[in-house]
């Protein structure tokens, strides 16, 4: 899904969990023991698959998690997942995505809900050093204000989001950001697709095939 001509993007924020990295079987294995230390609902394989099909608040209200529980349960997961980064791969295509988006001019960006140095350690030190800004810890609907920080001095029609969840296009539209959403990631691609966002994309290829084309139509220096 896109939208032509091509626009002409600058710069690109990307999130990390689900997007940049294959964290998936990592957060399988770690919710029930954070459900049973916080207090909300432990979910089958089955349950996994359908929340996949819903809005990141919809599986809020279904998980039973009480709002004030959120930063508790997000700061132990950053914890639990900062001890055990080294078994949480990259999607493969991830650094030549990068690569190339890099090479291409683009500027590149990460904000998330993860911790900066979880983020470089799975990156390793060549990948990140192609990410101009990493703005990390966000709260779980916190991005906006995240966004608003790495794009200070850049045009906004000129920014992409791209993440995984229904609340990363949410953020960028706060904003009137454009925003990719990846169907790789937490959230199903039918979900993606109700929440409108300016491009969907099905594999990483198809990320480095449009925004590089962008920056040959668009003029971009």
């Amino acid at each position: 899904m896109g939208v032509h001509p091509v626009p002409s993007y600058d710069m690109v924020i990307f999130d990390f969990d689900g997007t940049l990295a294959d964290s998936a079987s990592w957060m399988i294995k770690a919710i029930n023991p954070m459900a049973r230390r916080f207090g909300f609902k432990t979910v089958t394989e089955d349950e996994i698959d359908m929340l996949r099909g819903r809005g990141t608040r919809e599986v809020i209200r279904y998980l039973g998690i009480s709002p004030w529980k959120l930063p508790m349960i997000a700061s132990h997961g950053k914890k639990l997942m900062a001890a055990d980064c080294g078994s949480i791969p990259l999607f493969p295509e991830t650094p030549n995505m990068l690569t190339a988006l890099h090479d291409a001019g683009l500027r590149l960006a990460v904000v998330s809900s993860n911790s900066e140095q979880t983020i470089r350690a799975v990156l390793g030190p060549d990948l990140s050093g192609l990410i101009s800004q990493f703005s990390c810890g966000a709260s779980l609907f916190g991005k906006a204000r995240k966004f608003r920080k790495v794009t200070s001095g850049v045009s906004r029609d000129r920014v992409i989001c791209i993440g995984d969840e229904t609340r990363d296009i949410e953020a960028a539209r706060a904003l009137g950001l454009a925003s990719g959403a990846v169907t790789w990631g937490a959230a199903k691609r039918a979900i993606l697709v109700e929440h409108s966002p300016t491009m969907l994309f099905e594999t990483p290829s198809e990320i480095i095939s449009h925004l590089v084309a962008s920056r040959a139509t668009g003029g971009g220096v």
